[in-house]
This record gives C-alpha cells, structure tokens and sequence, in this order.
C-alpha cells in the first residue's frame, strides 16, 4: 500500500524521556510502599501511568486512590520537562517528512504532558494530530490509540506507518494493521535495565481481549 501517513510514539522514540521518568517513578512508588523494578518499568513501557499503578497495587495489595497518585506522578514529571531531549535520529524522520507526509503522535501519555513535550523540544508544530491517553478507551497493546491517530489523519491504517521503542507498542501497531518500525536499533546502545534476580519479565495487559 503507497504511504501515506507517519505516526510516532512520544516517550523513547521522539522523546528521550525514559530515564527521566523511571527517576520519578522511584519517588512515587516508594512514598507510596510499591515494588517496581527497573526490568518491569521498560517492559511496561506505553502503558499509562494509572493502569501500571492498578497492575502494581493489584499484584501486591496496595490500595491507592490511582487517580490521584497518577497525577501526581504527571505533577512530578512535568517539573522535568526541561531536561527533556529529542531523539535525533527520530525526530529528524519527523521533521525531513514534514509537508511530505501527515503524521501524528499516538503516545499512552496524558495529553497535557505529551504535548508540552513536544512544545518543549520545538517540534509540535510537525504533527497534525497527537492522540493521547485519555483518548481511547484501551491502550497499548491494543490497537486504538493508532487506529483514532489514523482515523485522525484521514488515513487508512494499512498506508501507515509507525515508530515505536517497546514491544507492547509494535504489537499495538501490528494489531492496526500498520507498517511497525522498531526504533531500538537504529538507537545507541544503552546500559540493560537491572533484573538482578534474572528472573522472566511478565507483561500483563488489563484489557480485554474479547
């Protein structure tokens, strides 16, 4: 199918923000007595903050107002906006194609965060539609959030294509129907996140699948 349309995860394939928010999830999951390991937090990677807190509080038996300790997360994290960066390789992608392709942002951030980042690093104005958490019901690894992009874009999915950093968020573009990029290669490499205890990362979705 001709490509028509490019759409971007926000949080470690536009933005180099993982390891900014793995410092505020530190504070926040101990003030509030979680357990979430470095190994976990990537491999939850695009997964909205109140659902990866409703996975932690239910695996470990901690009541929480999620809603609340969710945005106070997002309060916390938007402090550090400053120190945000684009990833280069990545966003020139974004920027060579602008006035070439439509192209969008699909990220299971909150809206005000995902667009203040994009502010922050001077390349909002590349986007003709960013989708974010509170947009679709179901998140990463279902296929909404790309579909609603598309849908946006006035797109068929099948003549887009998609970058993502985590394997729930390629499983969500393959579930679209989309062309999957896989940033990670084309990225330096990083330090592995610690699993000190080598033990099988398990990713739990709490969405239907029926």
């Amino acid at each position: 199918m001709p490509l028509q349309a490019l759409i971007f995860d926000c949080d470690g394939t536009l933005a180099d923000t993982m390891p900014l928010h793995w410092r505020v999830w530190q504070k926040v999951t101990d003030r509030h007595g979680l357990h979430f390991p470095q190994d976990r937090f990537y491999a939850l990677g695009g997964v909205p903050t109140i659902d990866i807190l409703e996975i932690l509080g239910r695996e470990q038996g901690v009541k929480l107002d999620f809603e609340a300790v969710s945005r106070e997360k997002d309060a916390t994290f938007e402090e550090m906006i400053p120190e945000v960066r684009p990833i280069e390789q990545i966003a020139k992608i974004a920027r060579d194609n602008h006035g070439k392709l439509r192209m969008a942002v699909a990220s299971g951030g909150t809206r005000h965060i995902v667009t203040e980042t994009l502010r922050h690093m001077g390349i909002s104005h590349l986007f003709q539609a960013v989708v974010a958490a509170e947009d679709v019901s179901r998140q990463k690894p279902a296929p909404d959030i790309y579909l609603e992009a598309a849908r946006r874009l006035r797109v068929p999915p099948a003549n887009c294509r998609a970058y993502e950093d985590t394997d729930i968020g390629l499983a969500a573009i393959r579930a679209a129907g989309m062309e999957p990029i896989d940033v990670r290669p084309l990225l330096p490499p990083s330090p592995p996140p610690t699993n000190p205890q080598n033990t099988p990362l398990r990713i739990p979705s709490p969405y239907p699948t029926h």
